[in-house]
């Protein structure tokens, strides 16, 4: 597909009015209730948002990174809710893996109805004796006739309360207790032996997160994502795009954070003139602008180095970068914003206190900020 500047107009222009429709009335109310509706999976489908970035014979629609960026930037500064985007969107980390590397009977299974809205999808990685040390997951995956028997546990799963399909990381190779002996697994959730217990968390409370436990799962020998003991790799070429798509809500973040704080500082009046009269929250504001257009200029960057085919070191590792600056900048500008709100800033409703609450988990999702520079340094050598 040859996509054009015009597309990506009409695109956003459909997800500015699913967002000011469907999304922006009933944000507040979803936190309050830590939930959304099920209903919410198709009513996305129908305007083509979970497919986007998927190929058509899966019922998707091919989108460079470029505009996909754009549309998770617009949805994150139109809602300021972190949950919400995350559980609606956890496909877009649960299906890349099957995508790039499952059998065309797996991706056949699982991926058209999930693009439909009809399922969901997620991703098990983290366990809980150890979160950025995928190496040394402990989530055992035994061969017995056809099927693989799995046991162990994941926790911090994003839609892991009622996901239908999860790509779960394992230990194939009881022999190999690194990176090597790991691989991926679609898993049907509706197999017996696992149970979900819900998570209670200080923000993102639209999303449902769960503790996993799999107690002798059998899954099918078939839904086996590649080949057996090549799952460190697979994972680590898909924390790639979470990162990427991470930096692109972060940015989104910090935009809604100065909008909120802008527009409040233009109506408020302290000593006799608006808020916005006073110097030092002019500079604030504008150094929330400064830090909003760094990272916009780093992510199209990014992204469009993408969209021409570079998965480099130096990509991946500015992608790193990036993660930790955008999320810096989210973290900045909503602590600016509180502070320009002042009472109000600490009240639940405001964008700006919701965002003070979710900046964390992005800060420590698909890696830690320390991970993130560490994992940069080797990419970039000596």
């Amino acid at each position: 597909m040859n996509w054009t500047a015009e597309d990506t107009t009409a695109l956003l222009d459909t997800v500015a009015r699913f967002a000011r429709e469907a999304l922006v009335p009933h944000v507040n109310d979803w936190d309050a209730q830590a939930t959304f509706p099920r209903a919410l999976y198709r009513e996305a489908a129908r305007i083509g948002l979970p497919g986007l970035g998927y190929p058509e014979h899966l019922g998707g629609t091919p989108a460079p990174w470029r505009a996909r960026n754009a549309v998770s930037q617009l949805l994150a500064r139109r809602t300021a809710s972190g949950g919400l985007l995350a559980s609606l969107f956890s496909h877009n980390i649960g299906l890349p893996p099957i995508l790039h590397h499952g059998s065309a009977e797996l991706q056949a299974e699982v991926i058209p109805p999930v693009l439909r809205g009809e399922q969901i999808a997620a991703l098990g990685i983290t366990e809980p004796g150890g979160g950025s040390d995928v190496a040394r997951l402990r989530t055992t995956a035994r061969l017995d006739g056809g099927d693989y028997v799995i046991d162990g546990e994941k926790t911090f799963i994003t839609s892991g309360l009622r996901c239908d399909w999860i790509t779960l990381a394992v230990r194939t190779d009881p022999l190999n207790q690194g990176a090597g002996g790991i691989s991926l697994i679609a898993v049907p959730c509706d197999a017996p032996g696992l149970s979900r217990t819900a998570l209670h968390k200080m923000g993102w409370h639209a999303s449902d997160t769960a503790h996993l436990r799999f107690d002798g799962v059998r899954v099918p020998a078939r839904c086996l994502i590649g080949p057996a003991h090549q799952g460190f790799r697979m994972i680590m070429g898909n924390f790639n795009g979470e990162r990427l798509a991470m930096s692109a809500l972060a940015l989104g973040f910090a935009e809604a954070c100065h909008d909120e704080a802008q527009a409040w500082a233009r109506e408020r009046k302290t000593f006799g003139q608006a808020l916005v009269e006073h110097q030092v929250v002019r500079h604030k504001l504008m150094d929330m602008r400064m830090r909003i257009a760094s990272t916009q200029h780093w992510l199209d960057a990014l992204g469009d180095r993408a969209d021409a085919g570079d998965h480099s070191p130096d990509w991946v590792g500015q992608v790193c970068l990036l993660k930790n600056h955008s999320t810096q900048a989210m973290q900045a500008n909503a602590d600016a914003a509180v502070q320009i709100l002042g009472g109000m800033g600490f009240m639940r409703g405001t964008a700006s206190e919701r965002i003070y609450r979710e900046v964390k988990v992005m800060m420590i999702g698909g890696g830690a900020e320390e991970i993130m520079k560490e994992l940069a340094a080797r990419q970039f050598g000596p």
